[in-house]
């Protein structure tokens, strides 16, 4: 079932995870303590995630370091001390991003990046939630292709 955000048309929610400050305590309670099903993603030791369908009730969940959040959302390690600092970051799969991007321009919404192709290959648009959650509305190729 999905839900509508006034201008954006939420398929399901792509990622969730924490932003992490101590890549090793986050590692021993989410890996070593909960069992969670964790594993590096190639090319990023301290990236730790799941793949698709291990983890019931989400696409993808990860532990994302600050730094590497920062490094995504301002292209630099530092995240910006006029900014909240997230504490999570969800991200919401979206039928089209140019048409969500712009509808939350149009609401008002400072955006911390808009359309950007990752590396990894995911186009996202990124913001601040009021609440400090790291939020993006993106398109996610692999996770479509499952459907």
């Amino acid at each position: 079932m999905k839900q509508d955000i006034p201008g954006v048309e939420v398929l399901f929610v792509a990622g969730f995870g924490p932003i992490t400050r101590s890549t090793d305590a986050s590692t021993s309670f989410y890996k070593t303590s909960l069992g969670l099903p964790l594993k590096e993603m190639e090319g990023n030791e301290e990236y730790l995630l799941t793949e698709v369908d291990q983890l019931a009730g989400v696409n993808h969940f990860a532990l994302w370091p600050l730094s590497q959040a920062a490094i995504s959302c301002f292209g630099h390690e530092q995240w910006p001390s006029d900014l909240l600092v997230p504490q999570a970051w969800i991200e919401f799969e979206v039928r089209d991003i140019d048409a969500a991007t712009q509808a939350l321009i149009g609401q008002g919404y400072e955006l911390l990046i808009a359309n950007r192709i990752e590396p990894w290959g995911q186009t996202v648009t990124r913001l601040l939630s009021p609440e400090g959650l790291l939020v993006g509305v993106t398109i996610t190729p692999w996770l479509r292709e499952r459907d």
